[in-house]
């Protein structure tokens, strides 16, 4: 049997772990806002820097975190893989 090379694995483990944020994100969003915006009552409303307080906690802030998340796992976890030696392209 063949093994896998390692920038596939790499490629795959990184892949992965993107999806997982990103779907985590949306689960977050959608689920928060479902449940914090349908069928309120507009005198409840309240707001966080401007923005309605669902469109922050729903929105705004699992975007920016999972956006931070990201970049830490870009700068931190993500490595570059040895290709080989370069060949003389003549």
């Amino acid at each position: 049997m063949k093994t896998e090379d390692p920038l596939v694995r790499d490629a795959r483990r990184e892949a992965g772990a993107t999806i997982a944020i990103w779907a985590g994100t949306v689960a977050v969003t959608v689920g928060s806002c479902a449940w914090f915006a349908y069928g309120r009552r507009p005198e409840t409303l309240t707001f966080v820097l401007g923005f309605p307080d669902w469109v922050f906690w729903g929105v705004l802030a699992p975007w920016a975190a999972s956006t931070l998340l990201t970049v830490g796992f870009a700068v931190f976890t993500m490595k570059d893989g040895e290709l080989g030696d370069e060949r003389d392209p003549c």
